[in-house]
């Protein structure tokens, strides 16, 4: 690091300013007079779901090129900008001192390891896995005077545009893995033969919703008589775990039970889990394994014959939602068990393929990622020189 650097806290060179939190009963779907966009992390990624709130002075305020970080939950750490509106309380608003910083530099200094380790370990041990303002503010920064600041941020713009088209191309390339394996199931259940019938969700199986115990009741850790406790973001990774106080008010989930998910990424299912869950799920439990393999009906709910159908039923809610008693009315089709048992089999080597190129594609990402954040540690140890720019190229390839 250059000996014109300076090594200051965070809180030195930039505040920063929590949202707020209207009332649900004030949000509208639609633009009107005397209203503005609430957002929300999700609107960061999305419009599909913008929403709008009355314009009050109560309101938190943002504008496009203000950098906003994820306070909480499975957010926390993102670093986003390019909206304007009234931000959530999920989100806090950066409002760095630019006569000391440059505001891209900054942004770049945010997305580091530098800013996201110490950010993460400071979440992990929050009740709520978040953070505030006083926690980040010790934070240190590696400060050079601006014309570096802005030398850096042109070298890295140059380098990641490269970085970025490849991430963008990969993740295409796994987002159509998972369609065609979607596509293929869809097309494996629509076959008709002899001894095919059609029977409701409810004559299949039996369908509970979750329920949710006081917050106040969660502990991140093991203890005795307490239980895991599922919610939908434990589908995707164990990040988060809670546990609950054993209960009789409880639901409970097995192994062999499905979870599907019934708010907002509506027929998202998962499995093999054992304790309680909550209202944002769903459990369906088989009715009898003499009619409907396990496995036939876990493959089948994310199809257009379940999920599509639930979609389609919720698709004009603000926030997509489902009702147990319209997936029971659902029509399924049921074969006998030994066409149940070839089309599982088909639909599992097809899974296994499916499976080993998300992991090929995957692997490709952490690569770029880490590219970006040996780029970003070069960048705030004074290391970084326009050598680094043909990186741009052999990561585009």
């Amino acid at each position: 690091m250059s000996n014109e650097w300076d090594t200051v806290k965070l809180g030195d060179v930039s505040d920063f300013e929590g949202g707020s939190q209207p009332p649900k009963s004030k949000f509208v779907d639609a633009p009107r007079d005397g209203y503005i966009r609430l957002l929300q992390i999700r609107d960061f990624k999305s419009d599909k779901y913008a929403i709008y709130i009355p314009n009050i002075k109560k309101n938190r305020i943002c504008e496009a090129d203000d950098i906003m970080i994820g306070r909480y939950g499975a957010s926390v750490g993102q670093i986003h900008r390019g909206k304007a509106g009234a931000y959530n309380v999920a989100l806090i608003k950066t409002i760095p001192n630019e006569q000391t910083i440059d505001k891209n530099f900054f942004y770049l200094y945010l997305t580091s390891d530098l800013f996201q380790k110490p950010l993460m370990s400071v979440a992990d041990r929050s009740a709520q896995a978040g953070f505030s303002k006083a926690d980040i503010a010790p934070f240190e920064i590696p400060l050079p005077p601006l014309p570096e600041q802005k030398r850096i941020v042109a070298i890295l713009d140059e380098a990641f545009a490269g970085i970025e088209k490849a991430i963008v191309n990969t993740q295409q390339n796994l987002a159509n893995a998972r369609e065609l394996f979607e596509s293929s199931l869809n097309t494996i259940f629509t076959q008709k033969g002899e001894g095919w019938e059609e029977k409701s969700m409810e004559e299949v199986a039996f369908l509970t919703r979750g329920h949710n115990p006081p917050k106040s009741k969660f502990s991140d850790l093991p203890k005795d008589n307490y239980v895991r406790f599922y919610q939908i973001r434990d589908g995707k990774s164990d990040k988060y775990t809670v546990y609950v106080p054993d209960s009789p008010q409880l639901h409970r989930v097995e192994p062999n039970d499905i979870l599907m998910v019934a708010y907002r990424h509506i027929g998202n299912v998962f499995r093999g889990v054992s304790g309680a869950f909550n209202v944002a799920l769903c459990k369906i439990s088989n009715r009898n394994r003499n009619v409907i393999l396990d496995d036939y009906l876990y493959y089948i709910i994310p199809t257009n014959f379940v999920k599509g159908e639930l979609l389609k039923r919720s698709e004009r809610s603000l926030i997509p939602s489902m009702s147990v008693n319209h997936l029971k009315e659902i029509l399924i089709p049921v074969p006998p068990l030994k066409v149940q048992k070839e089309m599982v089999s088909n639909i599992l080597f097809l899974e296994d393929k499916t499976q080993r190129l998300e992991a090929i594609y995957q692997q490709k990402l952490t690569a770029l990622a880490e590219l970006k954040q040996s780029l970003l540690q070069k960048a705030f140890s004074g290391e970084l020189t326009t050598d680094d720019l043909p990186i741009k190229k052999e990561a585009a390839a």
